[in-house]
């Protein structure tokens, strides 16, 4: 274990600028939000009972999110093609990208130790940053729960 060690992001200062591949093989760019809200959530791995449930928390609130103006991303290590059948699958109608080097998890300070099983494993902290229209950091939060954390975040930002 490389005991990487990462730094949470503080509201008020800038969000790490990033450019990664969505489900489709197309870039998307943090830039790409300049001037909207927009939440970033990361999560550990397409297809699995905690990550489909907070994806379809997420896709069930788009549109309540998006008419407080609200965009959302989602952000994991899977290769664009497992993101391409995990939007399929759950009908996921926002943008989910790809961080195979889990550089921006570790920007974002979504990576490092976390219990998984019983064992301390390096991987993926869920995590969610929500990211002002200046691009700044608005919210940042870890460790976040799958189950409930949508309505959690609403309930944080006066939704």
């Amino acid at each position: 274990m490389s005991h990487t060690l990462t730094t949470k992001l503080q509201p008020g200062t800038p969000a790490p600028e990033f450019t990664l591949q969505d489900a489709q093989g197309r870039t998307v760019s943090l830039a790409d939000y300049r001037g909207r809200n927009v939440i970033v959530y990361f999560y550990p791995k397409a297809a699995t009972p905690g990550c489909t449930t907070e994806a379809c928390d997420f896709r069930d609130s788009l549109a309540s999110l998006q008419g407080k103006g609200y965009e959302v991303v989602g952000v994991s290590p899977d290769a664009p093609e497992a993101l391409d059948g995990f939007t399929g699958d759950f009908g996921l109608t926002f943008p989910l990208l790809s961080d195979p080097d889990h550089a921006v998890a570790l920007a974002y300070g979504a990576w490092g130790e976390k219990l998984v099983k019983g064992e301390i494993v390096e991987g993926i902290v869920r995590s969610t940053v929500v990211v002002d229209p200046a691009g700044n950091v608005a919210l940042a939060q870890y460790q976040v729960k799958a189950e409930g954390h949508v309505a959690a975040l609403k309930a944080e930002l006066g939704l």
